[in-house]
């Protein structure tokens, strides 16, 4: 199911590039080339289309890159795995101490007899 998401977003990325480069240019420097050439023509209503074609594709693209996180399988062993990760997954490190070692700090005399000089 994953990878049909990620299908399908690849397609509606690829017609959203398309849809995008399909736009006319809205001012800047085109304009002063002779841009306005194209209102003059009646090419203002496919503008509306293209941008809404614009947010439909951008908002599914969106929904879509959601809906598929919910699909990755967690579970799933890693494809790329090292001998050095599984090796060091395999070892435990537990402290050993001796029988005159311990956990806890040594105990002085000036710690215990509190501290008078």
């Amino acid at each position: 199911m994953f990878t049909l998401f990620i299908t399908i977003i690849l397609i509606l990325a690829v017609l959203l590039i398309l849809v995008i480069l399909g736009q006319n240019s809205k001012g800047g420097v085109g304009a002063a080339f002779g841009g306005s050439a194209s209102q003059i023509m009646g090419v203002t209503r496919t503008g509306n289309v293209l941008e809404k074609a614009t947010w439909i594709l951008a908002v599914s693209i969106l929904v879509l890159a959601l809906a598929s996180s919910a699909f990755i399988n967690e579970g799933s062993t890693n494809q790329f795995s090292s001998p050095n990760i599984e090796s060091a997954k395999q070892q435990t490190v537990a402290p050993a101490f001796g029988e005159t070692e311990s956990v806890l700090p040594a105990a002085t005399e000036d710690t215990t007899s509190g501290g008078n000089q």
